[in-house]
């Protein structure tokens, strides 16, 4: 199979692409910073990394160019962005570490304490200084206090595993390396023996996805497609909230229901979710129909899901075999 170089770059390890856009107070409305990264400006590794990306397709169909032409303007694969975040995963394994995954989908280890200071969002839910909300939620403490969290964070989220007490778990963010104290319940750890090779990078801003796949000392592209992210539409739709996920489970038909009701409104084939009710997911196939969707000249437009990313169905059906859960990262960036 012919291979494409995309020319390495010097980068600096940044945290820009950690910032949230999530609501903030019901006072400004403005968008805020996730939970996890409350130094955003900080960086973690000054030292320059060769990224080396070569395009070796796994899966060929649907497949976009580097830039490529919408409606009256050129949208893009943001290379450099990508290659920051290569830069920074390859940093952060360096040195042997063990990796635990933030859980409470739809609060199945129990709905967090309220934080310090919260407010009602956009969708009068309850959430932190940051935005980020108490449903589904992971309640963060600080060292110093157990007694009252301080922010939540989101399900899905990678952290640092660095010590277990009796009833707390001290981990440190990957993105700024502060400290926080979570009850053992909402937290997975992985195996030791796991190493990230494999990565989904979805791009809000030029709605689009790509996978890549390390070998050796370059990342290899495995397809690179259009897609559909969450858009903020309340009471019921939700953008896809950026950050760092992992892959946590898979379902070959994700089940959905209509709006505000408990009637089934369709599946969503070879879902595979990362954070919340975000799954990456083929074309959503509505009741009474069964049979699937190939695909759907909305892919790669504009924001239009509940939180999810659509993608054409063979390429959902292409991550959910290629993508091992725990495993898998998930970007989420713009």
């Amino acid at each position: 199979m012919k291979k494409t170089t995309i020319l390495p770059v010097f980068c600096l390890i940044l945290l820009s692409f950690c910032t949230g856009k999530t609501d903030k107070t019901a006072a400004d409305g403005q968008p805020a910073p996730d939970s996890a990264t409350v130094e955003v400006a900080e960086i973690i590794d000054t030292v320059p990394k060769e990224i080396i990306i070569e395009k070796e397709l796994l899966y060929d169909q649907h497949t976009l160019e580097d830039t490529y032409p919408y409606k009256d303007t050129t949208r893009e694969f943001q290379w450099e962005k990508i290659k920051e975040r290569l830069a920074w995963l390859e940093s952060i394994q360096k040195e042997p570490a063990t990796w635990s995954i933030l859980q409470n989908y739809r609060n199945k280890n129990g709905e967090a304490p309220l934080v310090k200071n919260y407010h009602r969002d956009s969708y009068r839910r309850i959430a932190d200084s940051l935005g980020v909300e108490r449903f589904q939620g992971i309640p963060l403490y600080l060292t110093t206090d157990t007694a009252v969290p301080e922010l939540y964070g989101r399900d899905g989220a990678l952290v640092k595993h660095l010590e277990d007490y009796t009833n707390f778990t001290r981990v440190a963010s990957v993105h700024t390396g502060k400290e926080w104290m979570i009850p053992k319940k909402y937290i997975q750890t992985i195996s030791d023996t796991i190493v990230f090779k494999k990565a989904v990078f979805v791009d809000t801003r030029n709605q689009n996805i790509a996978t890549l796949e390390q070998e050796g000392d370059k990342w290899l592209v495995r397809s690179m497609n259009p897609a559909t992210t969450g858009l903020h539409r309340p009471p019921y739709a939700q953008e896809t909230p950026p950050g760092v996920y992992i892959i946590q489970e898979k379902k070959p038909r994700m089940i959905y229901l209509v709006d505000g009701t408990t009637e089934t409104g369709g599946f969503a084939p070879y879902a595979s979710r990362f954070t919340n009710g975000g799954y990456i997911h083929g074309v959503p196939v509505n009741a009474p129909r069964k049979s699937l969707i190939e695909y759907s000249s909305t892919l790669g437009t504009t924001p239009r899901s509940h939180m999810c990313v659509r993608n054409a169905t063979s390429h959902a059906k292409f991550i959910y075999d290629w993508a091992p859960v725990y495993e898998t990262l998930v970007f989420v960036f713009d």
